[in-house]
Formats: structure tokens, C-alpha cells, sequence
């Protein structure tokens, strides 16, 4: 415990510090996030992330998330006329749809030891992994202080949907939610993280507009935002906790101490971000 305390806090003040950055600062570090929650979606699938799939499947997930790297853009408009860059850009399907079709042929290469499951695992991680971390960059990018604090009070409504739960779990859970998924989830505790998303931010955003904090969300805004995520989150808690039970696996990896894997850490953020975006709530 006091090891994933320590994690917590040196990794929450790290994260914190380059989401205020913004930027290249903080698209790099989500596209390393990206990177390796694809390695570990790869070993938990049994498919070498260094193989000719994992290759491929990286090329995808690079390409969706390249469109958020716009300072490289800026840098190359001074070294490269506009019929250079016309010649160089490309849309982000014109580069997946070759890797599809590069992943089925293998299948035929391999002589099946690559099969259309793999295959399907390799384009599905890359997609859910890509589209997940390219709308955690999106909240960020907008101008000034407004996609701060926007991806922060998102972070804070999952971060206190996951400790209401666990807390309210603990304390009142009996009602088992969904038990061939995730045994130890509760219904208790499901709404008690639900409660406690809505509660904490709301309570942060009139903070920020009550001392007139450039960059502030309405309300109204924040409200609805925590009223999503308090369920989605959960939902998207669920989502990895079937899959690594598919593969039989405890955690997605080990990188981060007390914590597990990328995958472990990151899950709900994967299916927040986009569903938010889907909504218009940002």
C-alpha cells in the first residue's frame, strides 16, 4: 500500500505538471503512454509486440495519434514549401487501410501460425488504444487554460469515481454488480463512485468560479461531465477487467509500481475521453 501511495502521488504530480505544460510536453508523454499500453494489449493477446503484426499495429496507433502533434507541423511549414507538405500529408485512414491489408496477407504468409483472430486482436488494440489516447490529447488542446481545466476536472471525476467506489465497496457493499466480470465490484459501491465524481467535481469547478479563475468550465458543463464519467468510467473499468480475464491475466504489466500496468491505470480514461466527445461535452 504505501508503495502504491508513493507511486501515486510522484506520478500524479508528474502527470499534473505536463498537462498544465501542455503541448508537445504532453502529447509526447501520451503517445509514450499509448506505445506501451499497446505492448501490453500485445503480450496479454500472446501476439510479439516486436513481430511483423506488432509493427503494423503500432503504425496505426502512431497514425491516429500523429494528427495531435501539430508543433511538428508547425516546425515543418519553416524547412518545407506547401507542395512538399501536400506530398508528405496523408489522412489517418490512407494509413490504416493498407495495414489492414497487410495484417490479412500475413495471415496468408504465416500459413495460419498468424490467424485472423490475431489479426483482428492486433487492429482492434491499436484502434481502442489510439482513438482512446487521441481524445485525452484532444481536451487538452484547447487554447489557454480552458483545456487545462477541463482535462483535469475529467481526470478528477474518474480519479474520485475509482476511490468513492473502492471506498463505498468496502463500506456498504453487498449487492455483488457484476460478478462473472469483476467479483469484487459492488452496486453500493458503483453508486457511491458515481456520488463522489458528481460531488467533487462540482465542488472544484464553483471553487474556480467563485475566485474567478481564467479558463473555468460553467457549471452546468461540469456537472454534466461528472455525471458521465461517474458511470462511464466504471464501464470502462469493466471493459478491461473482461478482456484480462479473456487472456487470464491479473494486471496488464508492471511498469508502474503498486499499480500494474498502463492498461490497469488508464482503463476508464480510454472510454471516457471519446464518450465525453461524443456527448459535446467538450
Amino acid at each position: 500500500m504505501k508503495q502504491r501511495v508513493i507511486t501515486g502521488l510522484v506520478g500524479g504530480i508528474l502527470f499534473v505538471s505536463l498537462m498544465y505544460l501542455g503541448g508537445m510536453w504532453y502529447s509526447s508523454f501520451i503517445l509514450l503512454l499509448a506505445l506501451i499500453g499497446f505492448y501490453e494489449f500485445m503480450r496479454m493477446a500472446g501476439i510479439r509486440p516486436f513481430g511483423i503484426a506488432g509493427i503494423l499495429g503500432y503504425i496505426i496507433l502512431i497514425s491516429i495519434l500523429s494528427t495531435n502533434f501539430v508543433g511538428l507541423w508547425t516546425v515543418a511549414i519553416k524547412y518545407l514549401s506547401v507542395q512538399q507538405l501536400m506530398a508528405i500529408s496523408t489522412s489517418t485512414s490512407e494509413i490504416i487501410l493498407p495495414m489492414i491489408i497487410l495484417l490479412l496477407l500475413y495471415t496468408v504468409a504465416s500459413k495460419n501460425k498468424f490467424n485472423i483472430e490475431h489479426a483482428a486482436l492486433t487492429l482492434f488494440g491499436a484502434l481502442y488504444i489510439g482513438f482512446g489516447f487521441h481524445y485525452v490529447t484532444i481536451a487538452r488542446s484547447y487554447v489557454g487554460m480552458g483545456g487545462f481545466w477541463l482535462t483535469l476536472l475529467i481526470w478528477f471525476a474518474i480519479w474520485s469515481t475509482d476511490s468513492g467506489a473502492l471506498f463505498a465497496g468496502r463500506a456498504f457493499g453487498n449487492r455483488k454488480l457484476w460478478p462473472e466480470i469483476s467479483p469484487n465490484k459492488t452496486v453500493e459501491g458503483a453508486l457511491g463512485g458515481w456520488i463522489s465524481a458528481i460531488i467533487v467535481v462540482v465542488v472544484t469547478d464553483w471553487l474556480l468560479l467563485t475566485l474567478n479563475v481564467l479558463g473555468a468550465l460553467p457549471l452546468s458543463q461540469a456537472f454534466f461531465i461528472a455525471l458521465v464519467t461517474g458511470v462511464v468510467a466504471q464501464l470502462g473499468d469493466l471493459v478491461e477487467s473482461a478482456y484480462k480475464r479473456h487472456f487470464g491475466v491479473k494486471d496488464s504489466g508492471r511498469i508502474i509500481p503498486g499499480h500494474g500496468g498502463v492498461l490497469d491505470r488508464f482503463d476508464s480514461m480510454l472510454i471516457v475521453f471519446p464518450i465525453l466527445y461524443l456527448f459535446g461535452l467538450y
